[in-house]
């Protein structure tokens, strides 16, 4: 089945080829997405690479089932730029802390637009290397063109795919955020909120001695009254942690919809009914 695009910056990735290339053979890729066409699919050190299975074809002289050999590299944003770009990711709040939850902030390319960088690719000088075997001189070809929509696809579940396709990591990308003084302050808020685990005599809660045995009246009634107002609780600075870590489309989850979404749903229903109950 063809891969499809289920988040907005697949979709914005696919609307950026449709820019800058043949959107007519760009689109006749769509079919070359799936398993049955893309026999293997990888990427290693920033290159994408696949097996894709072709058509019988007397014209070109293809007279048996092939397979043919794709590569795709996008250009690296030069060391210096990276520096730059991240300086300036640091110094937004609001920036700093989705990446650092392992969201990827919706104005991101504007961003990087701002500083004369593409992080989408807008040109054909975004790309370092598209080859494939077959013998369809256009690029891209329909080969081309499939593992570029299962690529989308992948930057569905991993959205900093496309950070490592441009040549920063995600390990150097987390750890040069977190030194910024932005990024400092959340991760310190984040660590605060880790308690680490202490360990138990039982799995089950052993009842506390008592100095004599209470009546019955003062079991059942209890030797305080309860409060007649409960202070109404504090929410969290940053809510989800956990959540939000795995991003919108974790490996576990195979629905069309982000999963962080459904889980705010969810809690919001639960705070709800607590409320009334209180």
């Amino acid at each position: 089945m063809a891969q499809q695009s289920k988040t907005w910056w697949g979709q914005r990735f696919i609307a950026a080829l449709e820019g800058c290339m043949d959107r007519g053979r760009l689109q006749r890729g769509r079919s070359y997405s799936g398993d049955n066409r893309i026999l293997s699919f990888g990427i290693e050190k920033a290159l994408v690479s696949a097996t894709v299975r072709g058509n019988v074809n007397a014209y070109f002289g293809v007279y048996k089932e092939p397979r043919y050999k794709t590569q795709i590299r996008l250009a690296p944003i030069p060391d210096k730029d990276w520096d730059k770009a991240i300086a300036t990711l640091g110094s937004n709040a609001a920036l700093v802390s989705q990446l650092l939850l392992g969201e990827m902030p919706e104005r991101i390319d504007q961003v990087f637009a701002g500083m004369q960088l593409n992080l989408l690719p807008q040109s054909r000088k975004d790309f370092a290397l598209t080859d494939c075997s077959c013998p369809d001189y256009a690029n891209p070809c329909k080969h081309i063109a499939g593992v570029y929509y299962r690529l989308a696809g992948q930057l569905d579940s991993d959205p900093f795919l496309l950070f490592e396709l441009r040549g920063l990591s995600r390990d150097r990308l987390h750890k040069a955020l977190s030194e910024t003084p932005l990024g400092k302050a959340l991760v310190s808020m984040m660590d605060e909120r880790v308690e680490a685990a202490e360990p138990a005599e039982s799995f089950f809660t052993r009842p506390k001695g008592a100095e004599s045995a209470p009546n019955y009246r003062d079991f059942w009634t209890g030797g305080k009254r309860l409060p007649t107002e409960i202070e109404p609780a504090t929410p969290p600075v940053v809510s989800g942690i956990l959540v939000r870590k795995a991003g919108d489309f974790p490996g576990f989850w195979e629905r069309d919809h982000s999963f962080v979404e459904v889980m705010e749903d969810l809690y919001g229903r639960v705070r709800g009914k607590r409320q009334g109950v209180l």
